[in-house]
């Protein structure tokens, strides 16, 4: 019997559900994330390689694809954006907490994702949503606004 070989680790520390794609060209990983006519294998793999090259222009085709019309991909972009830890992702990810109409994992992984990036910026919208009708979305608020508490009070100790 053949041994199954180990998911790659990324450079995040996660087990990935896709490799990223080999691919370093910004556009086209942008592209190949938007189609909606892609296999979602690929889309996932141009997900990865983007969280993996960061920047700025990274998270902006990461958010591109919150138009998506797949739930998986959305909270997958969301959860990306929460490990990339970039301000620059924060009004792409109010804006899906905010959009009562979004999917319910959505939301609450862009809440999370909200918290992980410790900016207190999210703290007005995350307290907004704190008491949501979804209870995954309101846990996920309360834990991320925990967590920015946390941060913040630690980096007040470190000052």
């Amino acid at each position: 019997m053949a041994q199954r070989k180990k998911p790659e680790i990324s450079p995040f520390d996660s087990v990935d559900p896709a490799p990223p794609s080999e691919d370093s060209n910004v556009s086209n990983l942008k592209k190949t994330l938007v189609d909606e006519n892609e296999k979602m294998f690929q889309r996932m793999r141009a997900l990865f390689a983007l969280r993996n090259i960061g920047g700025h222009d990274s998270v902006d085709a990461l958010t591109a694809a919150f138009s998506s019309g797949s739930a998986l991909l959305k909270h997958e972009i969301a959860y990306v954006l929460g490990q990339m830890q970039d301000p620059h992702a924060i009004p792409s990810l109010i804006d899906r907490l905010s959009d009562l109409s979004e999917d319910v994992m959505v939301r609450h992984e862009a809440a999370e994702a909200l918290g992980a990036i410790g900016d207190m910026e999210a703290m007005d919208t995350l307290r907004e949503f704190q008491d949501d009708f979804e209870v995954v979305v309101a846990e996920s608020c309360e834990v991320a606004i925990d967590l920015l508490n946390y941060v913040s009070s630690k980096e007040l100790n470190y000052s």
